[in-house]
């Protein structure tokens, strides 16, 4: 029988996120296996959430980026001897640093292995090189992993473990048919979503990155064509994003599509909103490391549109390349735009990038080092 394991994961806090998402669920596997999760944050929303799930929290601010921050290492140690950790996986920059060198004024016989996981493609830096400092690397996919040897050529790439993400197929189950019901309701909500006309869904923060203004530049070129699509971009409308709505309605106020378009704030209830969609757009501007959206609506079953680069675009090839477009060719987008919903193409019957898959995949890692 396998030893029980004490991991401690370290990241700045837990609020909202991908990397908070991923910690959550690693500290569940690592508890149903019989392993003490521990996390190291300034705490926040998902806290309760990481209890539930079976993992312990120790509040130190190890994220703030302030000259004070520094001064944690000595705690941050003390807390590694006290839980007498087996390893420590940091997840993020600053808390990668406070751990790194909580490790090096320890006694070699008594330090915990050390690993770290890659979740963004961080501009490249002395800062950013601690990502890449593990015994093991965790890449959360192929393009993360080409990145880090491209921009860090001195690196190991045998200490590099390529780990997607994942999502519970429950939790995105395959439509039967498009959900007439749920549009209706939604579009006695807003409006501008009303008719069975074609729905495109932009999921995605209210921030430029996320290429809201290039979606609604779409929906113009479609309803330039002659076809009544109508657009939702649920999570543009967030608090503290006043000025960039305000831009995006001059655009499409400007465009003459704003009676064709929803932003709303975030939806806890996205597979629903995939599930009456007839297209879900990826318009990143900026690469992404991974690319959970595409995955989300394809296990759904619906067709997904975007940039050929990046973590998105390393999935569309492999599981839907019709909808992969060259970057920012704005006339490749409405044509692929149009052929996708005129003519979808099938949806991928089985789903690789499973939650499961994903944590058993970093459980492996952790008794590699154990």
């Amino acid at each position: 029988m396998r030893r029980r394991l004490t991991v401690v994961q370290l990241l700045p806090a837990l609020q909202s996120g991908g990397v908070e998402r991923s910690t959550l669920e690693i500290a569940q596997a690592l508890a149903e296996a019989g392993h003490r999760a521990i996390v190291v944050s300034a705490g926040g929303r998902l806290l309760p959430q990481l209890q539930a799930a079976g993992g312990e929290h120790i509040q130190l601010d190890i994220g703030k980026k302030s000259l004070l921050t520094l001064t944690r290492v000595g705690a941050l140690r003390r807390i590694l001897r006290d839980v007498q950790a087996d390893i420590v996986h940091a997840r993020s920059r600053l808390p990668a640093w406070l751990g790194h060198w909580a490790l090096a004024g320890m006694p070699a016989g008594q330090r915990p292995r050390w690993l770290t996981t890659m979740h963004g493609l961080n501009s490249p830096s002395r800062y950013s090189r601690i990502m890449a400092s593990g015994e093991r690397v965790i890449c959360v996919s192929e393009t993360v992993r080409q990145y880090l040897l491209q921009h860090y050529p001195e690196t190991d790439p045998g200490k590099l473990r390529v780990i997607a993400r994942g999502i519970d197929p429950a939790g995105f189950p395959r439509r039967q048919a498009m959900n007439h019901a749920a549009r209706a309701d939604i579009a006695r909500q807003y409006p501008q979503l009303a008719g069975q006309t074609p729905l495109l869904v932009l999921p995605g923060r209210g921030t430029r990155l996320k290429g809201h203004a290039v979606a609604l530049k779409l929906l113009a070129a479609l309803r330039a064509q002659g076809m009544d699509a109508r657009l939702w971009m649920p999570g543009a409308r967030e608090a503290g994003r006043e000025a960039y709505l305000a831009e995006l309605e001059a655009l499409a106020a400007q465009l003459g599509v704003a009676d064709a378009v929803a932003m709303t704030a975030p939806t806890a209830a996205i597979a629903q909103a995939y599930a009456m969609a007839d297209l879900v757009l990826q318009l990143s501007h900026k690469p992404e490391a991974f690319g959970r959206t595409v995955i989300e609506a394809l296990s759904v079953g619906v067709p997904v549109l975007g940039w050929a680069h990046g973590g998105v675009g390393e999935l569309l090839a492999q599981m839907q390349p019709e909808g992969a477009v060259p970057p920012f060719d704005a006339d490749a987008l409405a044509a692929c735009a149009l052929q996708l919903l005129q003519h979808p193409p099938p949806s991928p019957l089985n789903m690789p990038y499973s939650l499961q898959a994903m944590q058993q995949a970093t459980l492996s890692v952790y008794q590699e080092l154990a």
